[in-house]
């Protein structure tokens, strides 16, 4: 008995693996190639030139998105209005930074329907080529850059160039262009940024003058204040008018 319990348990041992293999289907693994061929004709050349652009344009988009548009101003006015709540760590700094993405893509939505129904609806139904497509995407954001770009910034980088004052604006080239804008947004910022600064510090100077006058030097003003300036902004509904301002601030 035990003979045949211990041959059963060894057959069962030898055959386990082939049945599975056998049970079991091969699972084809995937494989990724990559490698340069000689092209065929003029046109597989230019796809991949269009490729090698998108590409480019894709590694460069977070770059796009800070400097030629108007997240700039929104992210530092949010970050302003922390740093004058008192309240360092709420919002997160994730949710500032999605608001001012989502912000930004409300801000820029004419100009971006203006890029997609000027240059890449044309580009893809093959009525124009990519570099007329690449100047007609950029006009409309050009144009919204020099709405906001103050004429004091744009006379100190082509000073700087080096080149002749352009007869027109449409002279201007972008490497003026966008160190201009962004110059222009940092101070827009800083200038509401000191604006929403001014009622907040007048509560902290009244609090910490209270606390002088009652002989209560040991606590920290900062700690009293604060919910002072957060209900005052909850009254006031805050958020509401710092967007309302923010929205109202871009021509």
């Amino acid at each position: 008995m035990r003979r045949n319990i211990l041959a059963l348990i060894f057959t069962l041992f030898i055959a386990a693996p082939v049945l599975a293999q056998t049970a079991a289907p091969e699972i084809p693994l995937p494989r990724v190639t990559f490698g340069v061929d000689r092209a065929q004709s003029v046109e597989d050349v230019s796809v991949t030139l269009e490729l090698v652009a998108l590409l480019t344009i894709l590694s460069l988009a977070p770059s796009i998105i800070i400097m030629m548009t108007s997240f700039t101003r929104i992210v530092i006015v949010l970050n302003f209005v922390k740093q004058a709540l008192g309240t360092q760590n709420s919002p997160p700094n994730q949710m500032v930074m999605g608001l001012s993405l989502f912000l930004t893509f409300f801000v820029m939505a004419p100009t971006f329907n203006r890029v997609n129904e000027e240059a890449i609806q044309p580009y893809l139904a093959h009525e124009i080529d990519y570099r007329e497509g690449i100047d007609k995407a950029i006009r409309p954001i050009r144009e919204f850059m020099l709405r906001q770009t103050s004429e004091h910034d744009l006379a100190l980088f082509i000073r700087a160039s080096r080149q002749p004052n352009p007869g027109t604006v449409e002279d201007l080239g972008m490497w003026t262009i966008i160190p201009a804008f962004i110059i222009s947004e940092l101070k827009t910022a800083f200038i509401i940024g000191f604006l929403i600064y001014i009622p907040f510090l007048v509560i902290d100077m009244a609090v910490a003058s209270i606390l002088m006058s009652m002989g209560m030097m040991m606590l920290p003003p900062m700690m009293v204040s604060m919910p002072f300036k957060l209900i005052l902004f909850v009254m006031v509904d805050g958020w509401n008018l710092i967007v309302q301002q923010l929205l109202l601030s871009f021509h």
